[in-house]
């Protein structure tokens, strides 16, 4: 049941949000079986009705919020945050709160094949920042943090195999990873422009200013 709400989430938003990880890449896709909102007659799905500016915008937030699997009240204080900063676009400041989180860290180095693994794992202590233990998916992390897998979780089943397969991933330029340590260094600020997802953060902020 979790699985279908998650691939009625990429149907509405019209495209992949890889809430499934590595699944989403497989011709059993929901979206690509179907690539129409859910609830729409097959004679329909090339007729979809007109979107306001309004529906747009939320479209979107859905579709970032839903990506990043935060809250409605959790997003809406990141864009309250973004919104009050200065010297930084909101835009840009919202793409840099999200992308910091320590469970969306750990799906993007590869130690996690989804996103709801990366939380899993991050709840129950696997993983650690400057050494040590950690269990808030919300933690924010900064530049020179360090995250690696704890010691006593080396020998889990989650992490067979890990540093073969890191070495065969590409992780954020703004996260340098050592694949035989394990370890994942954060050594800049996340850049929209070089993110794996194309989101118009620009409308979301507008979104939460009407």
């Amino acid at each position: 049941m979790i699985t279908d709400q998650k691939c009625k989430k990429c149907r509405r938003a019209g495209e992949k949000l890889f809430l499934k990880g590595e699944r989403c890449f497989t011709p059993k896709c929901a979206i690509e079986r179907k690539p129409y909102p859910p609830g729409r007659l097959l004679s329909e799905k090339k007729h979809r009705s007109s979107v306001t500016e309004y529906g747009m915008q939320m479209r979107e937030k859905q579709k970032v919020r839903n990506t990043y699997r935060v809250s409605e009240k959790q997003f809406g204080n990141y864009v309250k945050e973004a919104s009050g900063k200065q010297g930084i676009s909101p835009a840009e400041y919202l793409f840099e709160a999200l992308e910091s989180r320590l469970d969306n860290a750990v799906l993007r180095i590869g130690f996690a094949g989804s996103r709801s693994l990366a939380r899993q794992m991050v709840a129950h202590g696997h993983i650690t920042v400057n050494g040590r233990r950690t269990d808030i998916p919300s933690r924010r992390l900064k530049v020179g943090d360090v995250l690696a897998i704890r010691e006593g979780s080396k020998s889990s089943k989650l992490f067979e195999g890990l540093a073969e397969k890191l070495k065969t991933l590409t992780a954020p330029s703004w996260f340098k990873v050592d694949a035989d340590k394990g370890t994942a260094t954060l050594q800049g600020k996340p850049k929209a422009a070089q993110g794996s997802h194309t989101f118009n953060l620009t409308s979301v902020v507008e979104f939460y200013s009407r």
